[in-house]
């Protein structure tokens, strides 16, 4: 099974970046983690959570902070540009970066590849793999509709984290796992049971 590479950017929604982690391990996937240095400061300060950088100490954090030992996990810093999956002859099942920060998603939208996630989602552009990003800003300026137009023509999927009610969700646990499993429907089946729109 090919990996997917799971990336975590500085945007407020930090949670949903920890839930699709959780799920894909849950369900047995390999997942190539990246947290931006941005999102390190947002988890500090956010959620008081210090996430290790160090690779080894990190995966261990994450397999205890979420409690799920199934699944293959690889994490990667961001400044990585070495790292093997920085090249298109890595093969992935696809890229999903959740939360994206405005800037990071302008800059893929660009070709401008500063960090690790910037690169791996310019190689998957170049490879035509699937590529999933969930902007989390509002309202949307001109400029973000602009990048956000461009990616969309270029095959990038554009899913904003927006919430429903129709699955009548009881607490914030069910609508983070409703975002969660929307944002990966177009390209894993059912990664999580989930109340679906019946008619």
């Amino acid at each position: 099974m090919d990996p997917i590479v799971l990336a975590i950017t500085g945007a407020s929604a930090l949670p949903l970046g920890e839930r699709s982690l959780k799920l894909l391990l849950s369900k047995g996937y390999k997942v190539c983690l990246i947290l931006s240095k941005g999102a390190y400061k947002v988890s500090s300060a956010e959620r008081n959570i210090n996430i290790p950088i160090d690779q080894l100490k990190q995966e261990l954090f994450w397999r205890d902070y979420l409690s799920v030992n199934t699944g293959e996990l690889r994490c990667y810093k961001w400044d990585n540009h070495s790292a093997d999956i920085a090249s298109g002859s890595y093969r992935t099942k696809g890229m999903v970066i959740v939360p994206c920060t405005m800037g990071t998603l302008g800059r893929i939208a660009s070709g401008y590849s500063l960090d690790l996630i910037e690169r791996c989602a310019d190689v998957h552009l170049k490879e035509s793999r699937t590529l999933i990003l969930a902007p989390r800003e509002s309202p949307f300026n001109l400029i973000h509709l602009k990048n956000m137009t461009a990616l969309a023509q270029s095959g990038v999927r554009i899913v904003p984290p927006i919430p429903a009610w129709y699955t009548n969700p009881q607490n914030l646990d069910e609508m983070i796992d409703f975002l969660v499993i929307r944002l990966f429907d177009s390209f894993i089946d059912d990664l999580a049971p989930m109340n679906r729109w019946k008619g």
